[in-house]
């Protein structure tokens, strides 16, 4: 077991050093909630790496979520596209029952943590490679900046990562999610599945509520001063949009070109309001703003669900929530 331990402290090392991050920035760390080695808890032990993953395994284990150690790898509210995992996540990942990541240019660290597993009989849920065809590949609209193209991979499809934020694939997640409990937890598979038909309505709920704010509303275009990671979510709603970045890029400074071209698709639409993601310092937006003629204009934010801290776990936030503040921002624009 030393072996092996020591091997997987070597692999997360070599992947700080590396800096295998999707996007970029490095972080400090991420706190685990289960120690590394093999599982000799005697609980049920799933690791997720991003807040929805952890808290779709929360509603639907229900009242079995205080039996099991369920561990939220991002918990700092560290950005997925910025995260390097620890030798504690490489630890904890590694002797886990059912561990579940978004997959994609952001997780190229996952198939060598995989490699290292202490438990062979691991259940592994990969959003992207659940999800297939239903995948999207990254979309470069009219005046957003288009990142350079790596020397080695110009040639390489990237698909949006962020396919939490369609609640169609929600229900494909929570419903894989409640057949790995079920096989790893047989005694409880009832449970489960009941849990997983409750969860199931309220998310055809929020989508009902969606459908109401987007259906009849007469500007269906959106124009954002930012990041855009709202590629499914937008797709599912009939919605369009311009913005400054696609959704993973690592930029912080938009262009001349890109901030002229935005402000006056704010004039030509019409706009009342440019829109933001959350933790954004506005910047590119009030350039936006500044350089059209809708002084008046005022800057909203959606919640692209991917920055979320214990904190804000502890305070209540959960997935239908952040969903439903993303709804009521809608409403109030698309009203």
């Amino acid at each position: 077991m030393f072996i092996r331990k020591t091997g997987i402290i070597s692999l997360a090392m070599a992947v700080a050093a590396a800096g295998l991050t999707g996007c970029g920035a490095s972080r400090e760390s991420d706190t685990a909630a289960v120690t590394g080695g093999a599982n000799t808890s005697g609980k049920l032990s799933v690791v997720c790496t991003i807040f929805p993953e952890y808290d779709w395994v929360k509603q639907v284990m229900g009242d079995h979520a205080d039996e099991a150690n369920v561990t939220y790898l991002l918990s700092s509210g560290t950005d997925l596209h910025n995260y390097q995992p620890t030798a504690s996540d490489i630890m904890s990942i590694s002797s886990c029952d059912i561990f579940i990541h978004v997959g994609g240019e952001s997780d190229k660290w996952v198939e060598d943590a995989l490699d290292e597993a202490v438990n062979k009989d691991m259940q592994v849920i990969d959003l992207m490679e659940l999800l297939g065809d239903s995948a999207k590949e990254e979309e470069i609209k009219e005046g957003m900046e288009a990142e350079e193209e790596e020397e080695d991979g110009g040639d390489e499809v990237e698909y949006d990562e962020h396919v939490w934020l369609s609640l169609k694939n929600a229900k494909v997640v929570c419903s894989a999610i409640s057949e790995a409990l079920s096989k790893a937890d047989p005694d409880n598979a009832a449970d489960y599945s009941s849990s997983l038909d409750d969860y199931t309505k309220k998310l055809d709920d929020m989508d009902e509520s969606f459908r109401a704010v987007t259906e009849n509303a007469e500007n269906k275009t959106l124009i954002f001063g930012d990041r855009f990671p709202f590629r499914y979510l937008f797709d599912d709603y009939g919605l369009d949009y311009y913005a400054a970045f696609v959704g993973c890029s690592a930029e912080s400074e938009a262009s001349f070109s890109t901030i002229s071209f935005l402000s006056d698709k704010l004039n030509e639409l019409e706009c009342d309001t440019i829109f933001t993601i959350e933790n954004s310092d506005k910047s590119i937006a009030e350039a936006v703003i500044r350089n059209s003629d809708r002084k008046d204009c005022t800057v909203a934010e959606l919640n692209s669900i991917q920055s979320v801290s214990m904190n804000d776990v502890n305070s209540g936030v959960t997935y239908l929530s952040l969903m439903q503040q993303n709804c009521d921002v809608l409403a109030e624009y698309l009203g």
